[in-house]
């Protein structure tokens, strides 16, 4: 008798991912639009839009970690579910040599 886990459901539907890669462009593009049209010199609108550029970079760099972590986490759990269905579908619970 093995208990076979499913594989996990995916995280998000489409329309979540839409949403998200929709709301990323949009505050995006409205930084960077507000960063454009800033009444100071072009240097600070230089140094304004490299941090806004570092700040895009470092997000999508946490979120891949993030990722990764979660994928190494889901892995681990499935290999100790198989290991732990592998021990149970040999253990023989009315077998005399156990006594």
């Amino acid at each position: 008798m093995t208990t076979r886990s499913s594989p996990p459901a995916p995280a998000g539907t489409t329309a979540f991912f839409v949403q998200a890669a929709i709301s990323f462009v949009v505050s995006s593009v409205a930084v960077v639009l507000g960063v454009l049209y800033l009444p100071v010199d072009e240097w600070v609108r230089a140094f304004l839009a490299l941090g806004v550029l570092y700040v895009i970079t470092s997000t999508f760099t946490l979120a891949k970690c993030v990722r990764d972590r979660q994928e190494t986490q889901s892995l681990v759990g499935r290999v100790d579910q198989a290991r732990l269905d592998k021990l149970l579908s040999e253990h023989d619970s009315y077998s005399t040599q156990n006594l």
